[in-house]
């Protein structure tokens, strides 16, 4: 088997489960984001894929051989911390180099390496320059080289970007997920940023209480969540509870046509924002009377929460078509029966 299996992979520390036996097959070359909240165990799981920390249970497989309790360094994986660890005593040549240094490589290499790999990173030129010279993106871009130098067959990263701000965090989000492409080696980044597992990951594993709700593409995860938590948690979305009865969804303000329901017995849809449609006309097919409680512009969408029998539903529109309508004014909720998910109970 080529890539990475995870085989009921579990973690404990005394009477506490940090991570529930685990099952998770990453194929070669894929970026892989854990995404969920802290404390759901994604570190836990990728330090003990790194050999830092070892398996209650369970076994991890890389290329088909176990790997499970082979010491870390004898692993050959690259890994960025949070905290990126470089040497403020030493350049940003010799922050790359140390590796190689320590395996023993000749100086002349280590210094061809380095230079190879500051280009990769697209930093010529800088390896004679201090690290406290360099700002919060070139001290990533460093580290990753640092990483990359002896070629590992794993590349994992822990909250890489977290200490960036917004804007260079984005940018830095693209530069990643392109040298990832460019180099083909599979990827695993921690991450607790929705928007950051969307842009970059080929495969989202959505964990919560130290399991995984749902690993699929980022696509799927959004538009086809395994469940309620996995629904809330990606962006926004609008959960409703009600009960089938005559073939559509009996929910506080109406009933709803649904595909996909239950024959009977409650059931829990999820609709995202940007599929609802608000009407001036409270009447109309699939559609809830409600009255609009807020709405903020933020350039380029218009964001309208909506109180609908008491619950508050969230729609969003583009500036083209958003509805002439205020906050106060009464208006019609329409859900389209495509747009909406049924969760399991």
């Amino acid at each position: 088997m080529s890539g990475l299996a995870l085989d009921g992979l579990t973690k404990r520390y005394g009477s506490f489960t940090a991570l529930q036996p685990t099952h998770l097959t990453i194929p070669h070359g894929q970026f892989v984001c854990l995404l969920g909240p802290s404390g759901c165990g994604k570190t836990t799981l990728l330090r003990m894929v790194a050999g830092l920390d070892s398996p209650t249970e369970g076994r991890i497989l890389l290329d088909g051989t176990d790997i499970t309790h082979k010491p870390a360094h004898q692993r050959n994986f690259g890994m960025v911390f949070q905290s990126l660890a470089l040497f403020p005593h030493l350049t940003v040549g010799e922050n790359i180099a140390y590796p190689l240094r320590i395996r023993g490589v000749p100086k002349a290499d280590q210094g061809r390496e380095v230079d190879r790999l500051l280009g990769l990173v697209r930093l010529p030129g800088v390896a004679d320059r201090a690290v406290s010279q360099l700002s919060g993106g070139q001290r990533q871009r460093i580290a990753i080289a640092r990483a990359l130098a002896l070629s590992p067959k794993l590349f994992l990263l822990d909250e890489p970007l977290s200490a960036l701000d917004a804007k260079l965090r984005e940018a830095m989000q693209i530069e990643l997920k392109l040298l990832q492409e460019r180099l083909g080696i599979t990827t695993i980044v921690v991450t607790h940023d929705q928007r950051e597992a969307m842009t970059m990951a080929d495969l989202v594993v959505v964990m919560s209480q130290g399991r995984v709700r749902q690993a699929a593409s980022p696509i799927d995860v959004y538009r086809r969540p395994a469940d309620s938590f996995v629904a809330d948690f990606i962006g926004m979305t609008n959960l409703l509870n009600g009960h089938v009865s005559a073939g559509s969804l009996a929910v506080e303000g109406g009933a709803l046509a649904v595909p996909g329901l239950p024959a009977s017995g409650p059931a829990t849809i999820s609709v995202r924002p940007e599929e609802l449609r608000v009407h001036r006309e409270g009447a109309g097919p699939n559609r809830l009377p409600g009255t609009v409680s807020f709405i903020r512009d933020l350039g380029s969408h218009v964001e309208m929460r909506i109180d609908v029998a008491g619950r508050e539903m969230i729609a969003v529109a583009t500036p083209q078509d958003r509805p002439m309508v205020e906050p106060g004014q009464r208006v019609g909720v329409e859900l389209p029966p495509t747009s909406c998910v049924v969760l399991p109970s």
